[in-house]
């Protein structure tokens, strides 16, 4: 990288963290949710400016090394930008194929008044694990669950709370959600390994989730209809070909992932076969999104199934909330997370080239003697990136590119920093009024943050479990003597 003309004070490392995290939560203050749509990505523009001032001038440092700094840097992520667009083409044609809108449909059916709180943590588990999205699962389904939860004689809270903890879940386990795709790219590990890795940990606090979900359903002893769940399901049915063909394509993906074939040819085949499946089973669908286009049944078919791919495709139906549900941006979706993902990384590799990153950690690492406290100081610094920065994704960036050398130096694989951030960060964001989630959610739900977050049980339990496995070394996975030998020597030679 070159050689420091200066080594930074702590200060000087911190200066320009400070300086993003102030201009973010005023940033947040005016932008609010819209955050993600450009302002945000200015911010950390801005901010790798005053990075590189700090760079250059306290520090001496050229601006070919800085130059080359945040060029490595976003490299590093162009697997992870690769995925990302992928996977918003995979979620258009399974939208359109009717693969997703089957999963809910059949995740809908094992609603029960009598256990409608562990249902309604189920069924938005179901659905969020389908779109990659907790904020579309808690817009739609969640919106129709709370509704029902009310007329059943729960309150409020604890309804938002059930349907947060299933949509969260979902998200955390995705391999559609865009911060599962994050974390492993900011901990230096591939998608599904850091997916089977999570379960370690998510499996016992989701199981923890649900227990406490059905002692409270079956106490209280709920009387009431389903109807509106009825309806959903009716109207998904009746706009889609609904049958257990459509399940061919994710199971064939789930056993490709299962056979470690790469995350990105496993979502392209992913794709490719839902827009195949589509023109099979959902002919009907298709000729209702091409009745202004022109030439035969085939050519507009190809048409329907390249906009799923690429870009915005909305399946109207006579159910208001089947339509929020039934909205794909497909690749082009995913180019606000992608821009958001390049500014981050230029601000990482300036931070990084500069030595100021390293500083930081090494203060960092002082205070920690012990996996498990490094693992507690992971969590707890995605939990204060979520307050101070009122941003899910920075919460998992920051203190990704941080970490990410400290455990490589204590042996640790990145799988378990990423787990770490998604344990933390991901999770927590919907806890905190004045996070973007926190505040995008309670507004949808009506519910206010404060009144749903108690009862978050899912999003509580996931920080502390992931404690509990560092310090008492649960899962945890080592980087054997010859991966170690080797990491030494590419730290030589860099």
């Amino acid at each position: 990288m070159g050689t420091l003309a200066k080594r930074p004070t702590i200060w000087e490392a911190l200066f320009p963290l400070f300086f993003l995290i102030v201009l973010l939560v005023i940033n947040i203050s005016v932008f609010g949710t819209d955050g993600l749509l450009g302002s945000n990505q200015l911010v950390l523009v801005i901010s790798s400016g005053v990075a590189g001032l700090v760079a250059v001038f306290r520090l001496g440092i050229n601006w070919g090394t800085i130059q080359d700094g945040m060029i490595k840097s976003i490299s590093s992520a162009m697997s992870s930008i690769l995925i990302l667009l992928l996977i918003g083409s995979l979620a258009g044609t399974w939208m359109l194929s009717g693969i997703v809108p089957a999963m809910i449909y059949y995740g809908l059916q094992v609603l029960n008044p009598t256990i409608f709180l562990l249902a309604a943590c189920v069924v938005c588990g179901v659905v969020s694990i389908a779109t990659g999205s907790s904020w579309t699962t808690v817009a739609t389904v969640g919106v129709a669950l709370l509704g029902i939860g009310k007329a059943l004689g729960f309150g409020e809270g604890i309804i938002g709370g059930a349907i947060i903890s299933g949509a969260y879940f979902g998200d955390k386990m995705s391999p559609l959600s865009d911060t599962t795709n994050l974390a492993p790219a900011m901990a230096g590990t591939d998608l599904f390994t850091h997916i089977r890795h999570m379960v370690k940990t998510t499996v016992p606090s989701i199981s923890i989730t649900l227990l406490i979900f059905g002692i409270i359903g079956v106490w209280g002893q709920p009387e009431g209809t389903v109807g509106q769940v009825k309806a959903i399901s009716s109207v998904i049915s009746d706009t889609f070909v609904v049958n257990g063909w459509l399940f061919i394509v994710p199971v064939l993906v789930l056993v490709l992932i299962i056979k470690k074939v790469p995350a990105i040819p496993t979502l392209l085949a992913g794709a490719l076969l839902g827009g195949i499946f589509a023109v099979i089973f959902q002919g009907e669908v298709i000729r209702s999104l091409s009745t202004e286009m022109e030439g035969g049944a085939l050519l507009r078919s190809f048409r329907v199934v390249m906009q799923a791919l690429f870009g915005d495709t909305a399946i109207v139906t006579s159910n208001a909330v089947v339509n929020d549900l039934l909205v794909t941006g497909g690749m082009a979706g995913m180019l606000y997370t992608v821009w958001l993902i390049l500014c981050a990384m230029v601000f990482g590799g300036i931070m990084e080239v500069s030595g100021m990153l390293k500083v930081i950690a090494e203060a960092v690492i002082g205070k920690v003697n012990s996996v498990g406290s490094l693992i507690a100081a992971t969590a707890g610094t995605g939990f204060f990136f979520n307050i101070t920065t009122s941003d899910q994704y920075l919460a998992i960036l920051v203190p990704g590119r941080m970490y990410a050398d400290i455990y490589r130096k204590k042996g640790l694989k990145g799988e378990n920093l990423s787990r770490t951030l998604e344990d933390s960060a991901t999770v927590t964001s919907v806890l905190i009024p004045w996070n973007t989630c926190g505040a995008t959610q309670a507004s949808v739900l009506g519910v206010a943050t404060l009144t749903y977050a108690p009862y978050c049980f899912f999003n509580i339990i996931s920080p502390f479990m992931t404690i509990l496995f560092g310090y008492f070394n649960w899962g945890i996975y080592y980087y054997s003597k010859e991966e170690m030998k080797q990491i030494k020597e590419e730290e030589v030679l860099a």
